[in-house]
């Protein structure tokens, strides 16, 4: 009769398999956004891949890569990949919120003209990790004090858009515009770090549960 352990050792690949299944369906998206915007001109790097939604899918698949292989292995996770597979998870909720609530009703002006590749990037892929994060438990939980590192990679990155913003005048997203004045942009930062700080906090707190699949 097969045991718990022989289960685990079969679903294990298979779900390693998928996480790599879904790792190329994201950077396919991406891929195929600087194909399209390449059709039109000359594209300058730093600015299609200076947008938080691609960076985060990237960081996403990297992650799915990572864990992907460790499943197909039979190995578990280590505490950095766990975190890893934390910050992308945390990040790319993010781009879901963000997108849903501010960027939706201009999708227009500001989303990617693939409809395929824009579903991908800013519905399926949030959902997908996160989905990941909350039902399979290949994770170590990660002590609360690790809050700072979810949170330094963004931080970094809107220190970067208000620079590029203040010099040269490219941002990735209206609402992060200099234009509109740095009050407003000021609350809409302050905002989008409440969201960071309560989904960080969310995505730790998550890994302390046994999740679904491969349970620790």
């Amino acid at each position: 009769m097969p045991t718990v352990t022989d289960s685990v050792t079969l679903v294990r690949p298979v779900l390693g398999i998928v996480r790599l299944a879904v790792a190329v369906l994201l950077l396919a998206a991406v891929i195929a956004t600087h194909l399209d915007a390449a059709s039109r001109g000359p594209v300058n790097v730093f600015n299609i891949y200076g947008y938080f939604t691609i960076q985060s899918n990237l960081l996403s698949a990297g992650a799915l890569i990572a864990l992907g292989i460790t499943a197909v292995r039979g190995r578990v996770p280590g505490p950095v990949l766990t975190l890893v597979r934390a910050i992308a998870t945390t990040c790319i909720v993010i781009v879901g919120i963000v997108y849903a609530v501010l960027l939706a009703p201009i999708a227009a002006e500001v989303g990617i003209d693939l409809p395929w590749a824009n579903a991908v990037l800013h519905y399926v892929a949030p959902i997908v990790v996160a989905l990941d994060w909350l039902l399979l438990g290949d994770r170590v939980v990660i002590p609360w004090r690790r809050i700072w590192w979810v949170l330094l990679y963004p931080f970094v990155w809107t220190v970067v858009v208000l620079i590029r913003g203040a010099t040269d005048g490219w941002v990735p997203y209206p609402f992060l515009n200099p234009a509109q004045g740095y009050g407003i942009v000021s609350l809409y930062c302050v905002a989008i770090l409440v969201v960071f700080v309560v989904v960080g906090l969310l995505v730790l707190l998550a890994s302390r549960f046994r999740g679904v699949l491969l349970r620790r």
